[in-house]
């Protein structure tokens, strides 16, 4: 996906611990805002904090950084997080009461438009788009 023009782009590095997950939050939220689109702030917080934890649970090595990038494009919001491990691929899964994990691919399933994972050459991305009301 591609920016268009008047759209917005940003990429930040994390370590992989566990303050990068609201900071991350904070960040997309706050971008949401800025490119004009509050209305979607609190869902991509969301979106985000789930992505980024997966990405710390399950993809992340230690020593190495992981993305998030977010883009604006025509009447979506993409929230993409990259880490080193591609063979660890996310998927939907239903957890049952007792569990106390296995509900962030569920929760961003729901909210978003779409999802998937992209395999990289090293590692993998995980991308949510959220439409955006009035545009397109």
């Amino acid at each position: 996906m591609e920016a268009s023009p008047n759209a917005g782009y940003d990429v930040v590095t994390y370590l992989p611990r566990l303050e990068s997950v609201p900071t991350a939050r904070r960040r997309i939220a706050w971008l949401a805002g800025e490119w004009g689109h509050p209305e979607v702030a609190g869902d991509a917080a969301l979106i985000t904090s789930e992505l980024v934890t997966n990405a710390l649970f399950h993809g992340c090595l230690r020593d190495r950084l992981f993305r998030v990038e977010a883009i604006l494009a025509k009447s979506v919001l993409r929230i993409a997080v990259t880490d080193p491990k591609g063979e660890r691929r996310p998927a939907l899964r239903s957890a049952e009461c007792e569990d106390q994990f296995g509900r962030g691919l569920v929760i961003v399933h729901a909210l978003a438009a779409r999802w998937d994972v992209e395999a990289l050459t090293v590692g993998k991305t995980v991308w949510a788009d959220l439409e955006l009301k009035g545009c397109g």
